[in-house]
């Protein structure tokens, strides 16, 4: 706007259009409401009051005018869930109000309101995050050493959620593997980590800015009981092996018109104990 054009206003008609100088974040499934109103605090009633997005082309948001919303041109996706409350135009206060917020909402909304013989505007930066569902753990084995193998997995973040192990203590445990995928507009996370505590209280967390969700696993020493059982039944099956072809060698040698027989019988055997 040209200073000429400036000094030929008077001081009523100039106004600031402000916003939010931080960015406005939002909830998926909540709503929202975008700020902007102007200073000082006169009314906009006989104002063109337009909301659209910087980042995307034919983006309007909601359009005010002539005393009225006209939202014939309005984005498809915007499509009733955008709200002028036309009682605090008065008041010189024209925030939206975003209903059901999605993902896809997240961007740069530009609020531009013009008088007569005036303009102004201010941009608004929308974050939006989506809390996914509780981390779930599952016992996926046993290292080597008889160390259990614990997996942590949670869907449908945005943006990408932080994973955490953490023990009794609360001190961070180090994941051995950890895996994203995103699906469509929601991220959803994997990690791996194996332990050695018996009787310990093992926190899998999940984090996203304030956003937390944890689920814990009690390690029971029935847990690594249970990997030492299998490791001596695998010893016993092994040695059981070993002695079995031995005998089936010997016999071989001495009986071997019974050998066809035999064999029948010892596969029958190993079937029925597997």
């Amino acid at each position: 706007m040209s200073i000429h054009h400036l000094l030929s206003l008077s001081f009523t008609e100039q106004y600031e259009v402000v916003g939010s100088s931080d960015p406005v974040f939002a909830v998926a499934g909540e709503d929202v409401i975008l700020p902007c109103s102007v200073k000082p605090n006169i009314s906009v009633v006989d104002t063109r009051v337009e909301w659209f997005r910087l980042d995307l082309k034919d983006s309007v948001v909601h359009l005010y005018e002539d005393h009225v919303d006209k939202n014939t041109d309005q984005s498809q996706s915007y499509r009733g869930r955008t709200k002028l409350n036309h009682q605090e135009l008065q008041r010189g206060d024209a925030s939206l109000k975003l209903s059901t917020v999605r993902v896809s909402d997240e961007g740069r909304y530009k609020c531009f309101i013009q008088s007569k013989s005036w303009f102004d505007d201010t941009t608004v930066d929308v974050k939006v995050e989506a809390v996914g569902r509780p981390p779930v753990i599952t016992v996926d084995g046993f290292d080597h050493s008889g160390g259990l193998h614990l997996q942590c997995q949670s869907e449908g973040w945005y943006p990408e959620p932080d994973l955490e192990w953490l023990n009794s203590e609360g001190v961070s445990l180090s994941s051995e593997t950890t895996d994203t995928h995103r699906n469509a507009d929601r991220f959803s996370v994997k990690h791996t980590v194996t332990v050695h505590e018996r009787d310990s209280k093992i926190h899998c967390r999940v984090r996203l800015r304030h956003h937390m969700l944890e689920t814990l696993i009690i390690t029971t020493s029935n847990m690594f009981n249970s990997w030492r059982t299998s490791v001596i039944l695998i010893s016993v099956s092994v040695v059981l092996s070993v002695i079995a072809a031995i005998l089936i060698a010997v016999f071989a040698r001495k009986n071997r018109g019974k050998m066809l027989v035999f064999l029948i019988f010892y596969i029958f055997y190993v079937n029925m104990s597997v």
